[in-house]
């Protein structure tokens, strides 16, 4: 019974505050390995690039190829089973349709002092999508980084993914073509985000790069934001379910699960009212682990970041969830929405018993890059708009001049920024020429 944290236990509040602060950052000397990879990227480009492939990957890219050509992309469609490309059809439809409703509109108009104000809204040149590869591959996360970028318009579109020992999973070749996506590269790790930050003969340069990634990947992204854009620094997978007694134990279970068996820092919760409806899931998860193919993956993480954590009321759960700001929330109760309503901080939210957390992994329709380790707290997923920048529009003619300036002018000069004061007198013939 050690996974489950009763609010009756006297220990309760500072059991709970360590859990919630536990830091599952992996080991502090990555952030070094990734410093050196990335300079060497920058200072050897491909030559580099080459090395460390052959190094992690066990994957020669001068001998047998950085890029993917169509032989591939071909021989990936006749090897994928006819009822997984139907699929990834279908969520590549669905994921679409969201996004379109993203698309966000121009404006323009003339304000009270005739001045004509607006924003234009332009996709990105370039972006680069980061595929997971190595324990899973994952054609979903291609769905979710690549149709925002064909929603926005994006001209040039590559791709990373891992190719371990020249293994490319046909699944995410189908995805990528599906999806538009037409330059990809076999290459991954901090490496690969190296090579889209910053160039190399046959790596084209982006200007942002999307898509969820092991610490390595989420490091290298850290250490390289300002030199390109990132969508955000994803930490590992994290669910919370909000349940009462009334869901079925092994539904729950079941979804605590999903998210133990991406990665053994992975980190599930559940939020109960009920101490036995706790211990019929604590059972269920024992009995349905054993079934797993990821089970030592699913067992770590639950032994090492897995709770239940048992209150007087749900009502309770509300402060609790927006401290922790968890990726996925579920919850599983008769009305959730007066739950859900509450809640401010959260990547996703599922409502009910029938809409499980994997249901938004494939096939809903928002996107699946979210925030983790509380970044949402203050960030959303990825979305149409993170493919696109806004540049406002301003105009005047020298009525509106006349009528806003001396107010700019003020403000400039309580600034002691005199440039920027003349930059106004001079248009409105106050400035004296005394040469």
């Amino acid at each position: 019974m050690k996974k489950i944290i009763d609010f009756q236990n006297k220990d309760f509040v500072e059991n709970l505050n360590h859990y919630i602060e536990n830091n599952r950052n992996t080991s502090p000397d990555i952030s070094e390995k990734v410093k050196i990879i990335i300079n060497n990227i920058m200072d050897y480009g491909d030559r580099a690039l080459s090395e460390l492939t052959l190094k992690y990957d066990n994957y020669d890219i001068i001998k047998e190829g950085l890029c993917v050509d169509e032989n591939d992309v071909n021989a990936a469609f006749k090897e994928c089973d006819k009822d997984l490309i139907s699929a990834i059809d279908k969520a590549a439809e669905r994921i679409s349709d969201f996004h379109e409703k993203q698309i966000p509109s121009n404006i323009s108009y003339t304000d009270g002092s005739n001045v004509q104000l607006g924003y234009k809204w332009t996709p990105l040149d370039t972006v680069g999508l980061y595929i997971p590869g190595g324990k899973a591959s994952y054609p979903s996360s291609v769905i979710m980084t690549a149709i925002p970028a064909k929603i926005a318009e994006v001209p040039e579109v590559s791709m990373c993914v891992p190719c371990p020992k020249g293994y490319l999973n046909p699944s995410v070749l189908v995805a990528a073509k599906i999806c538009g996506v037409k330059k990809i590269y076999k290459i991954g790790g901090a490496q690969a985000i190296a090579a889209m930050a910053y160039g190399t003969n046959t790596v084209k340069k982006v200007n942002k790069i999307f898509g969820p990634g092991n610490a390595w990947v989420a490091e290298a992204k850290r250490q390289l934001f300002g030199k390109v854009g990132i969508d955000m620094v994803a930490g590992p997978s994290e669910i919370l379910v909000i349940s009462d007694d009334k869901s079925n134990p092994n539904w729950i279970a079941a979804d605590l699960l999903s998210q133990a068996e991406h990665d053994t820092e992975a980190q599930s919760i559940l939020i109960t009212d009920s101490l036995d409806f706790a211990k019929q899931v604590e059972t269920a998860i024992d009995n349905l682990i054993k079934s797993l193919k990821r089970k030592e993956i699913a067992e770590t993480s639950w032994r090492n970041n897995g709770i239940i954590i048992v209150l007087k009321n749900l009502e309770q759960s509300i402060d609790i969830v927006n401290k922790i700001a968890p990726e996925h929330l579920e919850i599983s109760v008769e009305k959730p929405e007066l739950i859900a309503e509450k809640i401010n901080n959260a990547g996703s939210i599922f409502l009910g018993r029938f809409v499980p957390e994997a249901i938004g992994d494939y096939i809903a329709g928002p996107n699946h890059v979210l925030p983790t380790a509380s970044t949402a707290r203050f960030s959303s997923g990825i979305s149409t708009l993170d493919y696109m920048r806004r540049t406002s529009m301003i105009k005047c003619d020298p009525d509106a001049l006349s009528e806003i300036a001396p107010s700019a002018i003020k403000i400039a000069e309580n600034e002691g920024l005199e440039a920027h004061a003349l930059s106004i007198k001079i248009r409105m013939n106050n400035f004296t020429n005394d040469k």
